[in-house]
């Protein structure tokens, strides 16, 4: 969430930079600012009142106390208007305040300059590529396919059982579905992330902390009754343990990683695109999270690029990295990195992570700060990545590693499968 002190001081740059995305800020941050302005008039006439009150109760008790009553009733039926109208600047204030809060939620951060202007995926820029696509056998099938065959990811079971997008892993796919959340977990715990297990589902209040609500309300799976929702990433509680504490400047940075479940209610729709392991409603994925100094938080996101490349390096697929556009760009993130790996029966590109700079857009809505050395409270950085989300990292195993013989096991995975081979 953007700060209100920002927005005025910054208000035709911030228009500026959100043309990126395609949003239209100029009526919006009218409003805000308007509401603003309505909100601390309205603060400060509701202080003044309290103040005279209280200062008129307190003449009232030395007036009873000296005997002169008459004059001590007067002032009584004055601090009784004076707490009326005390009672209608509070409900002002609070209505103001809540119109205020939900116009700045509708609003997404401002882009990073380094972010290009773009409409869509189309207009996001390759910066990085590396790792050889492998030549396949003629024959070679998709993972869907694949998984049929060698019995490994029943998706009909799933069906059955649930419906579209909960698909079921078997022997040697579960298996290794295991082996790489242990293998990224361990990655990421060598590299200094405290590996935490977090709750599956969260309250409201953790998912406007990282923004999750109101932009992708309809994308979440909700617990009506509990008003409690399943997660659609390990960053929504893993963040939201640092909801409203005060750090200090010796906590930073903090680095923690976990594996979850995920739950997303895409829209459904049809095609190659999204068969099998492509898109789902429940998926695996661990992520990396960070709270860094704002001076750090660059340089932290240089960081977990580099750790997502050294895991991909290690199973040794061919990926590449985009700097996503304006128009693609997270409503919650200012800089985003996404990583793809390539399918070589699929023919294309699979979106496997995204590492993101929020800066202080969610840690204004988690109310994370931290006090510096010189005792100044101020706003933290947040950032997360997924190191790495399993669907498609298993798809690109098992397609680019499928030989006639059978699919073979990247070599840096054989010590937590303990086999080589799925056949």
């Amino acid at each position: 969430m953007l700060q209100v002190a920002n927005i005025r001081a910054n208000k035709e740059a911030y228009i500026e930079a959100l043309k990126k995305r395609n949003f239209d800020a100029q009526q919006l941050f009218s409003e805000v600012l308007d509401l603003d302005e309505t909100r601390r008039s309205t603060q400060a006439e509701l202080d003044d009142t309290l103040a005279e009150s209280n200062k008129l109760s307190k003449e009232i008790g030395l007036l009873f106390k000296t005997g002169e009553h008459q004059k001590a009733n007067r002032l009584k039926e004055e601090t009784s208007e004076l707490k009326e109208r005390s009672k209608t600047l509070s409900e002002k204030l609070t209505e103001t305040t809540a119109a205020l809060e939900k116009h700045l939620y509708n609003i997404p951060n401002i882009p990073n300059p380094l972010v290009p202007a773009g409409a869509s995926e189309e207009d996001n820029e390759e910066i990085f590529r590396e790792g050889e696509v492998p030549q396949l056998a003629e024959g070679s099938l998709p993972h869907w396919e694949l998984a049929k065959k060698y019995d490994i990811i029943d998706f009909e079971l799933g069906n059955k059982i649930t419906g579209a997008g909960f698909p079921v892993y078997k022997g040697k796919g579960a298996r290794l579905q295991r082996a790489l959340i242990s293998y990224f977990l361990d990655k990421n715990v060598a590299a200094g992330y405290t590996e935490y297990q977090m709750p599956l589902m969260v309250n409201e209040a953790s998912g406007f902390g990282t923004g999750q609500l109101p932009d992708k309300e309809g994308q979440m799976y909700h617990v009506t009754e509990d008003n409690l929702y399943l997660i659609p990433t390990a960053e929504v509680p893993v963040t939201n343990m640092f909801r409203d504490e005060l750090l200090s400047d010796s906590d930073l940075p903090i680095a923690c990683t976990g594996y979850t479940p995920c739950f997303r209610r895409e829209a459904g729709s049809y095609g190659a695109h999204v068969r099998g392991l492509n898109r789902l409603h429940q998926f695996d994925k661990v992520e990396i999270v960070r709270i860094e100094k704002p001076g750090d938080s660059y340089k932290a996101l240089d960081g977990m690029v580099e750790q997502v490349k050294d895991i991909l390096r290690e199973l040794k697929l061919p990926y590449r990295i985009l700097r996503l556009c304006g128009g693609d760009l997270g409503f919650t993130s200012a800089l985003t990195y996404d990583f793809e790996v390539f399918s070589t029966a699929q023919d294309r590109w699979l979106e496997i992570s995204s590492c993101s700079n929020f800066e202080t857009f969610q840690a204004n809505r988690l109310k994370l700060r931290y006090k510096t050395a010189d005792g100044k409270k101020q706003l933290a950085h947040t950032l997360n990545g997924s190191s790495l989300a399993l669907p498609r990292v298993l798809a690109g195993i098992l397609e680019n590693y499928q030989t006639p013989e059978g699919i073979q096991v990247p070599e840096v995975l054989i010590p937590y499968t303990g086999f080589d081979m799925i056949n």
